[in-house]
């Protein structure tokens, strides 16, 4: 009975140990493959999200700044 024991023993230790090394390669392969994905994203020269809504948000204040003058160009143009 207690040869049994330690034949259970030796599997689930086995198992665990069969669990962690696959865990382990899982996160590897998770890391490799963002960098792999980082690198070709860097390559195609895509911009990060927080740089596309910086230069929207420019864009935008650039609109209004426009807006603002031409109105004081119209009001101008009318006192001629």
């Amino acid at each position: 009975m207690q040869t049994r024991n330690k034949i259970f023993d030796d599997i689930s230790q086995l198992m665990t140990n069969a669990m962690g090394v696959a865990q382990g390669a899982r996160d590897e392969a998770e890391t490799a493959m963002k960098g792999m994905m980082d690198r070709w994203l860097a390559d195609r020269d895509f911009v990060t999200r927080e740089e596309f809504d910086a230069v929207r948000a420019m864009a935008q204040k650039a609109r209004e700044e426009n807006e603002v003058l031409k109105a004081r160009l119209d009001a101008l143009e009318a006192k001629d």
